[in-house]
């Protein structure tokens, strides 16, 4: 999608690199807030310099 969104969209991939995908921890979340929950937990992980391996 990102590659997609490149051609399209015509970023380049200076900007593409910061672009952080798919979001969201993988928690099972089905419901509005638990996705919100894994995206701030995403968020967080990423701010704090924790790799999705280390999760």
């Amino acid at each position: 999608r990102l590659e997609c969104l490149g051609r399209i969209g015509g970023l380049d991939a200076q900007v593409l690199d910061r672009i952080h995908a798919p979001i969201g921890l993988n928690l099972g979340s089905k419901t509005p807030s638990e996705i919100a929950i894994a995206v701030m937990a995403d968020i967080l992980r990423v701010a704090n310099g924790v790799s999705r391996a280390e999760v």
